[in-house]
């Protein structure tokens, strides 16, 4: 018997542009996904995710040392179920990221904003329970001083967009059979 809260959560490693300086930086993400089974059928495939990443791992030489993104979002996603082995999926979130990072002088800045994110990905099943996903996600971080000043090395105006994009990969364990 399946439980009345369709739950599904799981981990995956990231892969990310972080949007400061050249290069990519990786880590890992969080999933915890609900699926409703109660709701009308012309919105089966309807959900809630929520979902936190740490991007710190395996920067290039040309990005600060201790460059680092945070992230944890929430938010509603749309997927296909009309596929026995594959749903494809898109997904829009809101949320809070934090992103430390040295700037010239070796100056420290941690900077944190109310982020939006855009997405979508494919999940693919393994076995009745376990299913592996491939996402791709685009954030939104609204006015981001990462303009420095080479001669003070702190921020200055005006401030910027940063929009970090990148991949992820995981596994989702369903605590209840994905229903179609």
């Amino acid at each position: 018997m399946d439980p009345l809260f369709p739950l599904a959560a799981g981990a995956g490693i990231s892969g990310f542009e972080p949007d400061i300086n050249a290069g990519r930086i990786y880590g890992g993400t969080l999933w915890i996904d609900y699926s409703p089974n109660w709701v009308p059928s012309f919105l089966q495939g309807i959900g809630v995710e929520a979902n936190a990443r740490d991007i710190s791992l395996g920067r290039s030489a040309s990005q600060p040392p201790n460059l680092r993104e945070d992230t944890v979002e929430g938010g509603v996603f749309y997927s296909w179920r009309h596929f026995r082995s594959f749903r494809p999926y898109i997904r829009g979130a809101g949320g809070y990221g934090n992103a430390d990072y040295e700037g010239s002088k070796s100056v420290r800045h941690s900077e944190s904003r109310t982020i939006s994110a855009v997405g979508g990905g494919v999940e693919f099943r393994v076995t009745r329970r376990i299913w592996v996903r491939a996402d791709y996600e685009y954030q939104i971080w609204p006015a981001f001083f990462k303009n420095i000043d080479n001669s003070t090395g702190l921020p200055y105006k005006p401030a910027g967009q940063l929009n970090p994009q990148g991949f992820t990969v995981g596994a989702l364990y369903h605590f209840s059979r994905p229903h179609f």
